[in-house]
């Protein structure tokens, strides 16, 4: 009985040491292929995924791309070990999120894209034409208020603290001559539904959701970043992960030429190369 209860935890210890080293390994795919998994935003980055599918299967990789609907979960699954990586962050998206969430130990890889967040409007043509106490509907993330608000100060409309620069917040703004008003905030993939329902005067949409919810950006975009100053969207991992073979390729294969030129062929400008 001695000699089973031993054999019994031998096997034992060498399936929780199998599986504890498991997820440091590249699993198999279909025909002997390695299996990646990546969890995006479901426009662009997982349109942008797909279009790496065959060329990543000619190295040897086989690309599941799981689809999410928030800001919140791919970061979460990525921690829990039920992604490769994520591919829908920018840098200070993923900063605040480390900040607030001292389990994630994730590290980005490379910059694929950038989206500058548009200003959008039915009901008048420039931010200028605005009228006094207008109300400006926006995302409740707060990484991307650094971004939204200097779009406003650069039209003249409001005056930001000196130096608050991307961490600039509502409570940052030290003149607002017309009073316009920034205390709607909403999930940001609920944007365009707002928008689409006519509420408020103006409304801030990510690019991804403008496009995903199919807002007309030519017609409707009133203002934008300057492509000087949009945040690159990236390829984030586990720290322990940052050298696998499989990441190391994806990158690869994102930033190459055929992947560069499909964003410029399909987005027409609405999302921008990292080359651009």
């Amino acid at each position: 009985m001695k000699k089973v209860y031993s054999f019994i935890g031998i096997a034992l210890l060498a399936f929780a040491l199998t599986a504890c080293g498991g997820a440091k390994k590249d699993t198999a795919g279909k025909d002997g292929n390695k299996k990646l998994v990546v969890g995006a935003s479901a426009v662009p980055h997982a349109e942008v995924l797909e279009a790496a599918k065959p060329l990543l299967k000619k190295k040897g990789i086989d690309l599941e791309i799981k689809v999410f609907q928030d800001y919140i979960l791919p970061n979460v699954t990525l921690r829990d070990k039920d992604l490769d990586a994520n591919y829908f962050q920018t840098p200070g998206y993923l900063d605040l999120q480390m900040k607030d969430n001292k389990d994630f130990d994730f590290v980005s890889v490379g910059e694929i894209h950038k989206e500058p967040i548009g200003i959008y409007s039915k009901k008048y043509k420039s931010l200028k034409d605005l009228p006094k106490g207008a109300k400006i509907i926006m995302s409740n993330s707060f990484s991307d208020h650094g971004r939204i608000l200097p779009i406003f100060e650069k039209a003249g409309l409001i005056k930001l603290k000196e130096g608050v620069g991307a961490n600039a917040r509502v409570e940052d703004i030290i003149e607002n001559p017309k009073n316009l008003d920034f205390s709607t905030l909403v999930e940001a993939k609920l944007l365009a539904t707002s928008f689409e329902s006519g509420e408020g005067d103006a409304v801030v949409i990510n690019t991804n959701y403008a496009l995903e919810g199919g807002v007309d950006i030519g017609k409707y975009g009133i203002a934008f970043e300057g492509d000087d100053v949009v945040p690159a969207n990236l390829v984030v991992v586990r720290s322990e992960d940052k050298d696998k073979e499989t990441i190391k390729t994806l990158v690869e294969v994102l930033k190459s030429k055929e992947i560069q030129d499909f964003i410029k062929e399909k987005y027409k400008g609405a999302v921008v190369t990292v080359s651009e």
